[in-house]
């Protein structure tokens, strides 16, 4: 029989809205296989403190098990990060035996940790690091180059996803590890057994390891499709995917979540290009048998029973006594907030969990939660959600306008997709995007969205165009329609690794207007025509205007108007020649205003430019008043 192996996870420490799904296909590979699996998010030195503490903790319940160390948890990692005698001291306050060896102990453990006496030994037979945008670059890197250091062997270090395909050379080049690239599609890739790992359904487990939460987080994952027939420039689809499959059925991984990780409320397909296989009809008929028809309601399982049986299998105990630990304190928390839940209830629910010491999850158990659980069960089922919920399906990548037809248009409106995600990146597809919006609203599809790219092959005038036809759609066909603007980024080279990629029609400043409009916005614009012209201006002139107005101005909009700032700035940018505004531009164009007086000796300009020395950090929650306003910016500006 083969010997079990250690395999860690690892996403960086990156924010990112959806799950790595690669690492949850990989996490069922392995516990198929019987190896041990665990999961990490974030620096892989918090990881490794971690690892330490937890065998410190070992060791100090065999030297005095009569303590509860659980509770000195934040204190025992200060101590083996500073070695701080005061902190030792809190540590073994109250304590009169066995103080020596405890010392010992911990001074031993602060040792291994400064001295990174944990690198001699390495723990784990395989990682694998999943890559996600090319602008974490620098993120990515430094998990990589330390992860190389976790690892018995390096060659079961293995790296994979977007940047590991787009960037693999350059990966290699920065850390000596040679990615894989695309996608784990073929039996083989990694062991000699003829399993397919991409065709594996998801571990959700994972995900309740760590304390990260992904904003979306109830919902089914997969893929119907893969691949896109079209070899856009911007696109990494091509090398990541590069043969386009036309169905792939996901009712076998869709029972097989269910049965196991409880019934998800929502469906969540990351097709590239689901509308250009010619079997589409038979997806959409797929996913109406799976139970998402239009209309569909959900009532959510019970979590708590789902835990429980997971953590009496024993598949992954560290996830399953994290969640089911926080499932009776939300459970908790609900009843105290319930006017009509009777106090001796909560008491009695306080009480069990202090006796269990299910106080706090440094003291939580599974023996304990196991013991809990036919104490809590039917007040858990009695005060937990049961109300239906709408279900809804999200081709989250968006569906492709060029491929839209009336009779594909008709099929979407059988299912509950909301919201429909149309990209429109190019004011060439305006008539292409319209007729979509049209055919969804006859349809009765309300709820849309796209995906606007601009700093590609743009200008900003297209940009402003392109919100304005959704914003005029929405008022003319009733819909509700919402433009998530989303700035280019090249896929390979240099420019590829950060945010600062520039296309020769837009400049920092430009950027920085339109983030700083987006800033305000959330992200996204909506529907609301004087809304609209108030974030983006009445006509091209005044978005022009505003692609030059100072960012402060621009995010505090409100604020800067009634100190009179505003008005200040347009009239003085106004009163330049056109000789004199094409220098001012050349300057604000940089968006670099540290010695703004040292560009142009011109009064007039300098007049225009003192307004940009005004930074947004500079407005506080804490400031009120517009009079304390004026007079800290009088200063500002004068100075």
């Amino acid at each position: 029989m083969n010997k079990k192996r250690n395999i860690l996870l690892v996403e960086p420490r990156y924010k990112n809205k959806y799950p790595p799904i690669g690492l949850m296909k990989l996490a069922t590979y392995h516990r198929n296989l019987g190896d041990n699996v665990v999961f990490f998010k974030g620096d892989l030195k918090d990881f490794v403190i971690e690892n330490i503490y937890n065998e410190v903790l070992e060791k100090l319940k065999q030297i005095e098990n009569d303590m509860d160390w659980e509770k000195q948890r934040t204190n025992i990692i200060r101590y083996i990060k500073t070695k701080n005698r005061y902190i030792l001291e809190d540590i073994l306050n109250g304590l009169t035996k066995n103080k020596p060896l405890l010392t010992e102990c911990l001074n031993s453990y602060s040792d291994f940790y400064k001295k990174r006496e944990y690198l001699k030994n390495p723990r784990w037979d395989r990682i694998y690091i999943s890559t996600l945008f090319t602008f974490y670059w620098k993120i990515t890197i430094e998990t990589i180059n330390f992860a190389k250091n976790l690892v018995k062997d390096i060659e079961e270090l293995k790296v994979g996803g977007v940047m590991a395909t787009v960037l693999s050379d350059e990966i290699k080049r920065e850390t000596g590890i040679k990615p894989w690239c695309g996608l784990l599609d073929k039996p083989s890739i990694l062991d000699d057994n003829d399993i397919i790992v991409d065709e594996l359904p998801l571990d959700y487990s994972i995900l309740d390891e760590i304390d990260y939460k992904y904003p979306e987080n109830n919902a089914y994952y997969s893929y119907m499709t893969r691949g896109c027939p079209n070899d856009c420039e911007f696109c990494a689809v091509s090398k990541i995917e590069p043969k386009y499959k036309e169905y792939i059925s996901i009712k076998k991984n869709f029972e097989h979540v269910r049965k196991k990780f409880g019934e998800k409320q929502n469906l969540l397909l990351l097709d590239n290009n689901v509308l250009a296989s010619p079997r589409f009809p038979e997806i959409i008929e797929e996913i109406k048998n799976l139970g998402f028809v239009k209309g569909a309601t959900y009532v959510e399982p019970n979590q708590f029973e789902i835990a429980i049986s997971n953590l009496k299998k024993g598949k992954n105990d560290d996830a399953y006594v994290k969640k089911t630990f926080y499932l009776i304190h939300d459970l908790l928390n609900k009843l105290e907030r319930y006017k009509n839940v009777r106090q001796e209830v909560v008491r009695e629910v306080y009480n069990i969990l202090g006796k269990y010491d299910l106080l706090k999850i440094e003291t939580a158990t599974k023996s304990n939660l196991l013991k809990v659980y036919p104490i809590l069960s039917d007040i858990y089922e009695k005060y937990r959600y049961k109300g239906k919920k709408s279900r809804h399906v999200d081709f989250n990548q968006g569906v492709d306008a060029r491929y839209i037809t009336e009779k594909k248009m008709k099929l979407l409106s059988e299912i509950p997709i909301k919201p429909l995600r149309i990209a429109f990146d190019n004011i060439k597809l305006k008539d292409k995007y319209v007729k979509s919006v049209k055919w969804a609203a006859k349809y009765a599809i309300r709820d849309i969205s796209n995906y606007l790219l601009y700093n590609y092959k743009d200008k900003p005038d297209d940009l402003y165009q392109r919100l304005r036809i959704s914003v005029d759609l929405c008022e003319e066909l009733d819909v509700n329609i919402y433009s998530f603007p989303m700035k280019y980024i090249p896929i390979h080279g240099d420019d590829s690794k950060d945010r600062s990629f520039l296309e020769k029609r837009w400049n920092k400043k430009f950027i920085g207007a339109i983030q700083a409009i987006l800033n305000a916005t959330k992200g996204k614009v909506g529907r609301g025509k004087s809304f609209f012209e108030r974030a983006f201006g009445k006509n091209l002139d005044e978005f022009h205007e505003l692609l030059y107005m100072p960012e402060t101005y621009i995010i505090y909009r409100k604020i800067f108007e009634e100190l009179g700032y505003t008005q200040e700035w347009r009239k003085a940018y106004k009163q330049l020649t056109e000789k004199e505004r094409k220098k001012a531009n050349k300057i604000i164009e940089t968006n670099d205003f540290s010695n703004y007086y040292l560009k142009t000796k011109n009064k007039k300009i300098m007049e225009v430019l003192k307004h940009y020395t005004i930074k947004r950090d500079d407005v506080k929650k804490e400031d009120e008043g517009f009079k304390d306003l004026k007079n800290k910016f009088d200063g500002l500006i004068k100075t």
